[in-house]
């Protein structure tokens, strides 16, 4: 058969020789942080400082990061990595009373701190520091700027 004839040829629509059918998968969307976990709820406070000043109280459970609690309570503290340890957007400065009682940051946290902007003695990643009981009652501040990498100018928002 030639070329020409097999594309102009009619084909025909058999339903019958159909056999595989779709289905769709309707879920929840993903937010940050833990399933089931709402505003307002948790054993910790925490004292978020925002760069114009202001003191926003949140309450946070064991796990919890710094990233977490801020998008979950509509926070601004950027993240353009979205908490993959591959910026240094999400950059708080903590207490140094609280800043002791931490683990140390890891070699990867340090690298990506070295790019922050208004980098501290008590600067950490938000991504990267955890609630724990020792914590409860950390106050952090959200420096004015950070340097973000991003050509484009937008800021990821939580999904």
């Amino acid at each position: 058969m030639s070329l020409l004839r097999l594309f102009t040829k009619k084909a025909t629509f058999k339903p019958s020789l159909i056999t595989s059918t779709r289905t769709f998968s309707f879920t929840r969307a993903a937010w940050h942080g833990k399933e089931g976990i709402s505003r307002g709820e948790g054993p910790y406070t925490v004292h978020f400082i925002t760069p114009e000043g202001e003191q926003v109280d949140v309450k946070a459970t064991d796990g919890d990061t710094m990233l977490d609690l801020a998008q979950r309570y509509d926070i601004e503290l950027e993240c353009a990595c979205e908490g993959s340890l591959a910026c240094s957007t999400c950059h708080v400065i903590c207490e140094p009373e609280y800043y002791d009682k931490m683990e140390e940051p890891s070699d990867e946290e340090n690298d990506m701190l070295d790019l922050a902007f208004g980098l501290t003695e008590t600067s950490r990643l938000g991504c990267q520091v955890e609630m724990c009981k020792d914590l409860d009652g950390l106050t952090v501040t959200i420096p004015s700027a950070t340097r973000n990498l991003r050509v484009d100018g937008s800021k990821p928002t939580h999904h």
